[in-house]
């Protein structure tokens, strides 16, 4: 899961939800929305070896690519991560998702290292920009008294889409042909309706007429300095771990003997 600066509950203006559909419709359209954006992440994950094999790109590149992502989060994070409280949260979920569509597009699309780099920009740009933004929304359109069960279904969401992105992708590119593009063209079916649920949803935030769009500083309070320390080392080796085992499974993977 990854971090957010996106302020959940605090700052950001009630709209008293304007929308086509009620609050539960809202919720239900946001976790749905989340887990596509985070299972897009990981769809490329069990494919790294086809596209070496097909590229011919050395081990090191697939770290490079895996790199390529954590920049695109961070880069999100900081520049976009409290831009929802100003502007809304659809402004901010709908432009996630289409980013999300084109780095599935550069996938699709790829005849070479570029875009696959484009691609994983692309899909850390989008990460960052939802995951803070649809927690916030889950949060905001929670009943009352409910916002903490919002926190486990965004986080249940958010990790169960990375987990399961690697093994769709790995099923489709067992038994179906075209694995390289069958697996991005099903990412792009899914988007669809994650687009159509959030265009939808209701809005729980009244924008501001001159938002600011500028980079804004990382700040933790001193009274929760001690604790976000703790998480952030356990954190930070459980994704060290989880993202040195995902980037090397597939080589490993591939010189099995069939």
């Amino acid at each position: 899961m990854h971090p957010s600066i996106t302020r959940i509950g605090r700052g950001a203006r009630p709209a008293g939800p304007q929308g086509r559909l009620g609050r539960r419709f809202g919720f239900a359209a946001a976790a749905f929305a989340l887990s596509i954006c985070m299972l897009g992440t990981t769809l490329p994950t069990s494919l790294y070896g086809l596209y070496r094999e097909r590229f011919g790109f050395s081990e090191l590149m697939i770290t490079v690519i895996f790199a390529t992502y954590a920049a695109g989060v961070i880069a999100s994070l900081v520049l976009f991560g409290r831009l929802s409280d100003q502007i809304g949260r659809r402004r901010v979920l709908l432009p996630g998702l289409v980013l999300s569509a084109l780095s599935a597009v550069c996938f699709l699309t790829a005849t070479g290292l570029p875009l696959l780099l484009v691609g994983r920009v692309l899909s850390g740009l989008s990460a960052g920009i939802f995951t803070g933004t649809a927690t916030a929304t889950l949060i905001d359109l929670a009943p009352a008294g409910r916002r903490g069960r919002a926190t486990l279904v965004a986080t249940v969401a958010n990790v169960g889409a990375l987990g399961s992105g690697p093994l769709l992708s790995g099923l489709l590119s067992q038994w179906a042909g075209s694995p390289l593009r069958l697996t991005f063209w099903v990412d792009l079916a899914l988007v669809v309706p994650a687009a159509i649920g959030i265009w939808a949803m209701p809005e729980p935030i009244a924008g501001t007429s001159h938002p600011q769009l500028r980079p804004r500083a990382l700040r933790i309070p001193k009274e929760m300095r001690s604790i976000f320390i703790e998480a952030a080392v356990a954190a930070f080796a459980g994704f060290a771990v989880l993202g040195l085992l995902t980037a090397v499974t597939p080589d490993f993977l591939g010189q099995e003997p069939e």
